[in-house]
């Protein structure tokens, strides 16, 4: 692979199923930690769409009452398997369903309330965008 010389935009989202639990997805790329599903937006598709495209490639679900929550920077962090820069432009989103096919990038998954994800393995920009979740729903 040929050395980065921009920041690579990259969707990920914080999945809600009906029972108000989210999905964290264990990652070899991070260490064996649990993430958030996402990737790569590719060159001239929409955010949204590339969401809804990497979460349907991840996990097979399908998506709804998408919302964009956070944006975060990763420069150079060693928790990823790779010498990275990513923008991540994370979302929060709804799913009916809890079965869940993960691609070759996955290990395995959980679904888990907000607070009960953080007692888990998550890597720092996952907990972030838990915690900042769990911040706002508590704002009056």
């Amino acid at each position: 692979m040929t050395e980065q010389k921009y920041p690579e935009p990259t969707v990920g989202a914080l999945i809600f199923n009906p029972e108000g639990k989210v999905l964290l997805i264990k990652s070899h790329k991070w260490g064996d930690r649990y993430v958030i599903p996402g990737g790569h937006i590719e060159l001239g598709e929409k955010i949204e769409d590339a969401l809804r495209r990497e979460i349907r490639e991840e996990t097979g679900l399908d998506i709804y009452d998408v919302e964009f929550f956070l944006l975060q920077e990763f420069i150079f962090d060693k928790t990823f398997h790779k010498k990275r820069h990513f923008l991540f432009l994370d979302h929060i989103c709804k799913t009916t369903s809890t079965q869940v096919s993960l691609d070759q990038e996955g290990q395995e998954y959980v679904w888990n309330n907000p607070d009960e994800a953080l007692n888990l393995q998550v890597e720092p920009y996952t907990r972030r965008i838990i915690e900042e979740y769990i911040e706002r729903a508590a704002e009056p």
